[in-house]
């Protein structure tokens, strides 16, 4: 069995240890079809609770690398299933990747915040309406929770917009959105930074809520844009006057 050795409790544990099996499937060292170790005998070897371990695998199963079967365990993809393109936790680490992240999300989130708000649907607006009323509860608001209602409710956004590649995408890189979540509240001070994200994502749904698309895509903008600088980075951004200039 792969040593993989006690995992220093940095930012995001999860992420942490996703990225440091995803280094083992990557070396060859956990080859395809083999299975890992059960969620007992890694949480014992990486010194941490058994939820962390699942959610780490989760993170490895929608990154592609893991297939999990119910009540069997988590076996390595073999190398031609697996995704082409992926998203190694481990290089956010860096801090121009995760700029470079921050500047991915600019295009697409506000962009599907747009097209949402001109083809969602009920059953869309009632789940962002769930998804923030998780993030608004004062029991909730503070816990990994409120961070999972925070991702679903981009993710609903993405639905919002009708359009399939738009939520394939934003799910590809949800787990990373996770990820700057939580290291945003990491670094933050919690109570602050929970109610400016909060304020943010129900600027978003009013604007979706209206059909505005332009105030949608703004509002998702300056959201983008606020957690940036939360985390000390510079994101590029045109305002939607400039583009409008270029349009013309």
């Amino acid at each position: 069995m792969v040593n993989f050795g006690q995992i220093q409790r940095l930012e995001h544990l999860p992420a942490k240890i996703a990225a440091t099996i995803g280094q083992e499937i990557a070396a060859g060292r956990l080859k395809g079809g083999e299975k890992l170790p059960t969620e007992h005998e890694l949480a014992k070897t990486f010194g941490v609770s058994r939820s962390v371990v699942r959610e780490a695998i989760a993170q490895l199963r929608n990154e592609g690398l893991l297939d999990t079967r119910q009540g069997v365990g988590a076996f390595v993809l073999e190398t031609q299933r697996r995704p082409v393109i992926r998203i190694d936790s481990m290089d956010l680490s860096n801090p121009e990747s995760f700029r470079s992240l921050f500047q991915l999300r600019m295009p697409l989130e506000v962009e599907a915040a747009g097209l949402a708000a001109l083809h969602h649907t009920a059953e869309d607006l009632q789940r962002l309406d769930d998804a923030l009323g998780i993030m608004r509860d004062m029991d909730t608001r503070w816990t990994t929770e409120g961070m999972q209602a925070d991702l679903a409710f981009h993710c609903a956004l993405a639905q919002g917009t009708q359009n399939e590649y738009y939520s394939m995408f934003v799910g590809f890189v949800g787990e990373k959105i996770a990820n700057t979540i939580a290291v945003a509240r990491a670094r933050a001070e919690l109570e602050t930074i929970v109610q400016l994200t909060v304020d943010e994502h129900t600027a978003i749904r009013d604007a979706v809520a209206l059909g505005d698309m332009m105030q949608a895509r703004t509002a998702m903008r300056a959201h983008i844009l606020g957690a940036a600088s939360r985390l000390g980075l510079q994101v590029d951004s045109p305002t939607d006057d400039a583009k409008r200039d270029c349009d013309a």
